[in-house]
């Protein structure tokens, strides 16, 4: 269902957010670490990846004000009154504790792509606008969801290493903010899709660019990083039953994007992602990256 009362409760859900889920304190972080070179030896280079791809929340900022120049308020609102604050604390968390396990401080990417730039080019057109803001909602969704799966194996990781002070302060803090932002995601995409907003041509058009530009969380279209989310699949163990992870990943945009192809549990795209980067990972390591 879609209309007024969808719109209402979209915007209710990122008030909500706002006022229930404040930024998580860096004061807050009991950093207390019982064995730092064996958490870091299972589950560093993990860490290491998202804390990138938590810090890395100011170069989407700035693709969102590229892609969305007549943004919606309640956009507006959800990125930068939730989800920018929240996730750079999750950033800098994370950082921190990573230099505690004795590792390096994390290097994040933040130069908007070239490709966000030649997109942006073309979206003061509304109708190409409109296709931008379906494939945000749809790779916030997908994101997210990556998110959240990580970070349930993290906290109970954890716990089986007897580090209760990073499973509960760090990690399960975190973990329940991500499903506040992927539920935004997903109402947001299932409003624009079925009001009806997008004409025939523009839903082809949006299929036709997801396929063709789709990209695990973090890897931003670069080997390197490709690689390093390989290995992270690995060490959470995604990569015994890659077909469950990719549904998990890929259900929404399968339901939404690709109604049309019967039987469809996620667009065949997810898991090619997803064997790539391991492929990858494989041959080169995660430094290697």
């Amino acid at each position: 269902m879609s209309g007024p009362d969808s719109s209402q409760r979209i915007l209710d859900h990122v008030r909500r957010l706002g006022e229930e889920h404040p930024p998580i304190a860096l004061a807050s972080v009991d950093r207390e670490v019982h064995a730092p070179r064996r958490v870091a030896e299972r589950y560093g280079h993990v860490i290491d990846y998202l804390a990138r791809v938590e810090l890395e929340v100011d170069r989407n900022v700035l693709e969102l004000l590229v892609l969305l120049p007549d943004v919606s308020e309640v956009d507006r609102m959800f990125y930068a009154d939730v989800w920018q604050p929240q996730e750079i604390q999750h950033g800098l968390i994370l950082d921190r504790l990573q230099q505690d396990l004795g590792r390096p401080a994390t290097e994040p990417h933040l130069e908007v792509s070239f490709t966000i730039k030649a997109m942006g080019a073309l979206a003061h057109f509304s109708a190409i606008q409109d296709i931008a803001r379906l494939l945000y909602y749809l790779t916030g969704a997908s994101t997210e969801r990556q998110a959240v799966l990580a970070y349930n194996v993290l906290h109970d990781g954890m716990t089986e290493l007897g580090e209760p002070a990073i499973a509960e302060t760090i990690i399960a803090p975190i973990r329940r903010q991500e499903p506040g932002h992927f539920a935004f995601y997903r109402m947001s995409a299932t409003e624009l899709v079925r009001s009806g907003a997008l004409r025939p041509w523009q839903m082809y058009l949006a299929r036709m660019l997801r396929e063709k530009s789709y990209n695990l969380v973090g890897t931003n279209g670069r080997d390197e990083y490709r690689a390093q989310m390989g290995g992270v699949v690995t060490a959470l163990g995604f990569d015994t039953d890659l077909e469950r992870y990719a549904r998990e990943v890929g259900r929404i945009e399968a339901q939404l994007l690709w109604a049309g192809a019967q039987g469809m549990e996620f667009p065949p795209y997810v898991l090619r992602a997803l064997r790539e980067s391991i492929d990858l990972y494989r041959e080169r390591g995660f430094a290697a990256a």
